[in-house]
């Protein structure tokens, strides 16, 4: 445990030259680059369209289908000031699905941009949505934890649900590294073709490469695809601002996983069929469910797994194969009567976690010293007697071949070294 916690971000750093970094996508997603890293640690380069032919036979494909909503909402006081309202996470109702459902008011936990400008009373925006006008109201509750403030959104109409205020009165929260403001191309070009559960502020990125037609392909090609949610968090782009990750809290995010893709696991698992992630929100995610299944077991069901939950040995560490954990899950489903899992997490994976659901991982280039360089790093080396360099082959080898990086870059295909 203090060996990983001892573990220096500094360790993470590489030169990104900021021409690497592009504002926008290529026309067509599925012509990115792909660069893949095989058992033995040779490199491949090809195009994603290839995809199909490079994973491995009868594999189970899981994607995280949130969908990003325009959590940027820009108010202009009469005075002329501007002030901006970024949604982080519902407050009440707390589930993302009423919340989107709501009507006539909710509240959110936010940033807001020139909060000084807001001494007191609410900020008003007028709405046109499908030819009504609505009247948006946010007023201020009261500060949280960190920088964040509790919203309270209030609207004059009560046939108007919450989800089409925010497409009527937001934007989408692109990157701050794009350096750019929001466009409307984004709208698009900063969603997956199988987005569908509204609640993110941030892309599952690796996703982005797909299209519609690649995923006939795969299937064709004898892939199983298993669908995931989990919200994206602003804390995503936290930085990692000490010394050592034992001294960086990790954000908690909110996932699900319904009764039919936990099925496809078990029996996938039990087929000896490898699981390929897309995204390292899928992968925190799957990544996850071993622990919730070992609570479970254990008698505790705050379906929350900790950041350091999978290093404490505080509870009975979950089976090598995490079958027995995944049947847990599916028998609590069963006794609650529900038919999707719905957990949290602020897992950290770091070099020296110990791997049980994914076997093959698409993704894209990460940041310099950023939790998901460690992630990667941890991934891809698993052998605690190896000094974990494959990560760095990998980032030159990008470099020196002028692969695109971050969100509207290229991608990887990742295979654990053997």
């Amino acid at each position: 445990m203090s060996d990983i916690k001892d573990i220096r971000i500094a360790d993470f750093d590489y030169p990104l030259p900021d021409e690497r970094i592009p504002r926008h996508p290529l026309a067509e997603r599925d012509t990115c680059r792909l660069l893949v890293s095989r058992q033995d640690g040779s490199v491949e380069h090809h195009t994603f369209s290839e995809l199909p032919g490079l994973l491995p036979d009868k594999t189970l494909m899981v994607c995280n289908d949130t969908r990003v909503i325009n959590a940027r909402i820009r108010f202009e006081k009469a005075t002329g000031s501007k002030i901006e309202v970024f949604l982080l996470e519902p407050v009440f109702p707390e589930d993302y699905v009423l919340m989107f459902q709501a009507v006539g008011s909710c509240r959110w936990g936010c940033l807001v941009g020139n909060l000084k400008r807001w001494k007191e009373g609410p900020l008003v925006k007028m709405l046109d949505i499908d030819g009504r006008k609505v009247e948006l109201r946010a007023t201020r509750v009261r500060p949280l934890e960190g920088n964040g403030q509790e919203i309270l959104f209030e609207w004059n109409d009560p046939e108007v649900t919450f989800a089409s205020v925010v497409d009527a009165a937001g934007y989408i929260p692109i990157p701050p590294y794009l350096k750019r403001d929001s466009e409307a191309c984004d709208s698009e070009d900063y969603q997956t073709v199988y987005a569908r559960v509204k609640g993110s502020v941030a892309a599952p990125t690796a996703g982005l490469h797909f299209t519609p037609q690649l995923f006939e392909r795969l299937r064709e090609s004898g892939v199983e695809i298993a669908p995931l949610t989990l919200h994206v968090g602003a804390g995503t782009f936290q930085p990692v601002k000490s010394e050592t990750i034992g001294e960086h809290p990790m954000h908690t995010e909110v996932f699900s996983v319904d009764r039919d893709s936990i099925g496809k696991l078990i029996k996938a698992k039990r087929e000896g069929r490898k699981i390929t992630a897309v995204g390292t929100t899928s992968v925190r995610t799957l990544e996850s469910l071993p622990y919730i299944g070992a609570q479970l077991n254990a008698g505790d069901s705050s379906l929350h797994v900790d950041q350091w939950t999978p290093y404490e040995k505080t509870l009975p560490m979950p089976s090598h194969s995490a079958i027995r954990e995944l049947e847990s899950i599916m028998e609590y489903m069963d006794r609650n009567g529900v038919e999707t899992l719905t957990a949290s997490t602020s897992i950290m994976i770091a070099p020296g976690f110990t791997w049980r659901m994914v076997d093959v991982m698409v993704t894209n280039f990460h940041q310099p010293q950023s939790t998901l360089l460690l992630l990667v790093s941890s991934f891809l080396d698993r052998d605690p007697e190896r000094e974990r360099r494959q990560w760095r082959h990998i980032y030159n080898e990008a470099l020196d071949h002028a692969y695109r990086f971050l969100s509207y870059g290229d991608a990887c295909l990742l295979f654990p070294l053997s």
